[in-house]
């Protein structure tokens, strides 16, 4: 018995993503920007000069393996904080440790993850010691720090964002752990297969680990040898979603067909090709940004609410992520495939933008210039503006357009949807601007 517990004593139970956490920026993969070679972080490690910072990126790009590098490569003292668990209580007392260690020549980094959690009263208990350097504080975030970060405390760290992997970066990280790993050795998988994996895990390096660790976990030994084929991948993830190319032509052709759906207000078709993204690993929120350029583009002023749901569903994925945001979607998606439909906003631009760069040297007129200085009016800056608010009907019939381009229209509004109230409205202000008096 005692042996027994001995060798699960021995035994290492961290996960795959645990154990092949990068110790130094030679191992780290992605994000070159900001630790390449000459970039900003890798300067400030070498020279430890480092500052506070904030992270913000997706899951798995490796935030808090970048705050464990160089809290190792500065040779600080570091200290891990969940914002989950923690309380002011506890910042209190790393502060302490963080004042011996500074009186002793040592710096102290603290790691927060998921700072966005920790409340007004918790960030603002980092703010004076932040200030006056007795810690370096690294926050790790996945949502915009302009929003759940206190601008007090953002303005006393530099913000790095962190984008998600790319395949060839996550197929790299694949590889190292499969040679890395002593135990994987005897692991035979081919290249389509490691691309597989790489591709269905959204540019997350703990969620591509974590796959390949279950995957082989799964897979029985034929003669001592684990054999990983794309047949037995697609048995153990129990679909063939995972075949789906978010980069290849599939990719294209699906949320090609699905627009299309929408714009021929099919909101069954709509509805299934939304569904094969999703269940093929598609982010949503790049499903929920299409929606959202669709309700503009295809359906504009007909149903302005339209614009307002898609958004909504944005929000909600981003909130949700899946597999719980995909009935947010199909909210969106019938709901955009049922809308009148008008393209007149996107013609408007389209026939706008021609001129634009045809006539880009073309002056603003004076008359709607801003006179911020004596100079600028002297030159004649304002003047001759008409206060639209001064006039009866809230309408003047001054020129706005450049002189070359005078009498030149773009948008035509539909009899669709309620986008016939705009043309009626449009109409009567073309109307009042033709009898316009000036007396």
């Amino acid at each position: 018995m005692t042996n027994l517990f001995e060798d699960i004593n021995n035994y290492d139970f961290k996960p795959l993503a645990e154990k092949m956490r990068p110790n130094s920026l030679d191992e780290f993969y992605g994000q070159e920007e900001i630790v390449g070679k000459n970039s900003p972080i890798r300067k400030m490690i070498e020279n430890d000069t480092i500052t506070s910072l904030i992270f913000y990126g997706p899951p798995g790009v490796g935030k808090t393996t970048l705050a464990k590098i160089i809290a190792k490569q500065t040779n600080s003292s570091f200290h891990e904080l969940s914002a989950v668990t923690a309380g002011v209580k506890d910042i209190k007392e790393l502060i302490e440790i963080a004042k011996f260690n500074k009186a002793n020549g040592k710096k102290t980094i603290v790691f927060v993850d998921e700072i966005h959690r920790f409340n007004k009263a918790q960030q603002d208990a980092f703010l004076p010691h932040v200030e006056n350097g007795n810690i370096i504080l690294i926050g790790a975030t996945t949502e915009n720090p302009s929003f759940e970060v206190n601008s007090a405390l953002l303005s006393r760290t530099k913000v790095y964002v962190l984008k998600s992997l790319t395949i060839k970066e996550l197929t790299k990280i694949i590889k190292r752990a499969l040679e890395k790993n002593e135990a994987y050795h005897n692991v035979k998988i081919d290249e389509e297969c490691i691309n597989i994996i790489a591709n269905i895990s959204n540019g997350d390096a703990r969620g591509a680990l974590n796959t390949l660790e279950n995957v082989i976990n799964i897979t029985k030994p034929i003669k001592k040898q684990i054999i990983i084929t794309k047949e037995s991948l697609e048995k153990i993830l129990q679909s063939k979603t995972f075949l789906y190319d978010k980069k290849g032509e599939e990719h294209y052709n699906l949320i090609s067909a699905l627009h299309k759906s929408m714009r021929n207000s099919d909101p069954d078709a709509a509805v299934y090709y939304l569904a094969r993204m999703l269940e093929a690993g598609e982010n949503p929120l790049y499903v929920a940004r299409r929606l959202i350029r669709f309700a503009s583009e295809d359906i504009g002023l007909a149903n302005s609410n339209a614009l307002v749901q898609a958004i909504s569903a944005y929000q909600a994925a981003h909130f949700l992520g899946m597999p719980e945001c995909n009935v947010n979607l199909t909210q969106a998606v019938v709901y955009l495939s049922v809308s009148p439909k008008s393209n007149s906003l996107y013609q408007a631009y389209e026939k706008a933008k021609v001129e634009a760069i045809q006539t880009a040297n073309e002056k603003v007129p004076m008359h709607l210039r801003n006179a911020v200085t004596k100079l600028d009016q002297d030159m004649g800056y304002g003047k001759g503006y008409k206060y639209a608010h001064e006039y009866e009907n809230k309408v003047t019939n001054m020129q706005c357009l450049p002189d070359r381009l005078k009498g030149h229209k773009y948008y035509y509004p539909t009899n669709s949807g309620k986008e016939k109230n705009v043309k009626m409205t449009l109409d009567n202000i073309n109307k009042l601007k033709s009898n316009f008096s000036n007396k």
